[in-house]
């Protein structure tokens, strides 16, 4: 019976975290829009370019891979893969998955004069840095895509992030806690990063990983989204278990995410 009662609270808890950042962005969608533009004008002020430095940046980043790795390292696949397309377009999604969670874990701190005093909505704030995130990566990975392969998959860019998107949304909001609570982890933080992106097929296919490691691309989520991407737009080898591992993992985290930042949320003031 109590087996019972926990499958069955689970299963409640992960309907409503599926449906908890869905009707918080909705509901909130003017003071959602006015935080974006707020959080762009404090990225972008004083600058000579402006707003367009939020699509610079990234596209900068692609410009330097490609000098660096095509034009003075002229690296190659012995596969007859293009090294250079199919780096730059894992590479696109994974500096997403960085930049949207290292913001996560800053971002209840970096938006406390908002709610320290007043009522405020803060279940939209682990949003902020996804939604303004997945835009421009949606534009660059759309641009990017159609320079580098066919025109007809430039829409499977743009539909690569925004599911990828999707699937980060319940870490967003575990790690906005997490970095809340535990200082700690934002100092370790960019060395997990470092680490998962050797351990994710993005500088090698999934092959050239040695038999006895290949365990850890089965057991890294971002792996089988990276070889997805890659087998949507470049028509790579995939197989229906990197579709259902990465669901699997965000269905266990979707649940115990929302739940967690609930239950924290009044104690999120006498933090800071």
């Amino acid at each position: 019976m109590a087996v019972f009662n926990f499958i069955k609270r689970y299963f409640i808890a992960t309907y409503i975290g599926l449906l908890t950042p869905w009707q918080a962005a909705y509901q909130h969608r003017y003071l959602l829009f006015l935080l974006i533009k707020r959080d762009i004008v404090t990225r972008t002020s004083d600058t000579l370019l402006g707003n367009a430095w939020l699509l610079f940046q990234p596209a900068l980043q692609v410009i330097g891979f490609w000098f660096l790795l095509d034009i003075v390292l002229k690296v190659k696949f012995p596969h007859g893969v293009n090294f250079i397309d199919y780096f730059l377009i894992g590479m696109l999604p994974w500096l997403l998955i960085a930049e949207v969670l290292s913001r996560s874990l800053n971002v209840l701190s970096e938006f406390s004069g908002l709610y320290r005093r007043a009522v405020f909505p803060i279940i939209i704030l682990p949003l902020l840095p996804l939604l303004l995130s997945s835009l421009l990566y949606a534009l660059v990975m759309f641009i990017t895509v159609g320079l580098l392969e066919n025109i007809n998959v430039m829409l499977m860019g743009i539909l690569s992030i925004l599911l990828l998107s999707i699937w980060l949304i319940p870490l967003c909001y575990l790690l906005s806690i997490i970095g809340l609570f535990l200082k700690d982890i934002g100092q370790i933080f960019p060395f997990l990063i470092t680490v998962t992106l050797y351990l994710t097929p993005i500088l090698y296919m999934p092959n050239l990983m040695p038999p006895s490691m290949q365990w850890v691309l089965a057991i890294n989520p971002i792996a089988d989204i990276v070889t997805l991407i890659h087998g949507g737009i470049q028509d790579l080898p995939w197989t229906w278990a990197n579709v259902w591992r990465p669901f699997i993992w965000w269905i266990l985290l979707l649940g115990p995410a929302t739940v967690i930042f609930r239950r924290a949320e009044p104690d999120v003031r006498e933090m800071l």
